[in-house]
């Protein structure tokens, strides 16, 4: 598990350029969530968005919403926001495990495929925090640095 904070409450509302979507029931819809949140940001404050780091905020969101679909019972809850340089992606679950990395090999020592989502996002936010949430499951929140 990457450095992230586990806390007990739930998050806190952010008062800025915060997007609340439909649960998005495929990846797909959790990315252009995101795409169309920077993009607003960059046209709002006329500043041009810098390619490779919404590609890293999409990669994030993409690896968050399919771990919920795949390990935690469905998306329940999802926001995106923009603040400053940095996109904020949280996404809710049903389940209170945490995210784990797994062994890339299994007993025989041949490569299991899957197995890197959690590790890209690890490396590519800057702060990770799971929650759990009052009525059972978790929210991961990451925050991916806009450049």
């Amino acid at each position: 598990m990457c450095e992230e904070h586990r806390t007990d409450a739930a998050p806190r509302a952010a008062a800025v350029d915060r997007h609340a979507h439909a649960c998005p029931g495929r990846p797909a819809e959790a990315r252009r969530a995101v795409e169309r949140a920077v993009s607003e940001r960059c046209h709002a404050t006329r500043t041009p968005c810098d390619p490779e780091s919404l590609s890293d905020a999409l990669l994030v969101v993409s690896e968050l919403a399919t771990n919920a679909i795949l390990h935690g019972g469905g998306i329940t809850d999802f926001h995106v926001d923009v603040e400053g340089r940095v996109v904020r992606v949280s996404v809710s679950d049903r389940s209170t495990d945490l995210p784990v990395t797994r062994n890339p090999l299994d007993r025989q020592g041949r490569r299991r495929p899957g197995g890197h989502g959690w590790p890209i996002v690890c490396r590519l936010a800057r702060d990770v925090r799971v929650t759990d949430l009052p009525a059972g499951g978790k929210c991961i929140t990451a925050l991916v640095p806009l450049r």
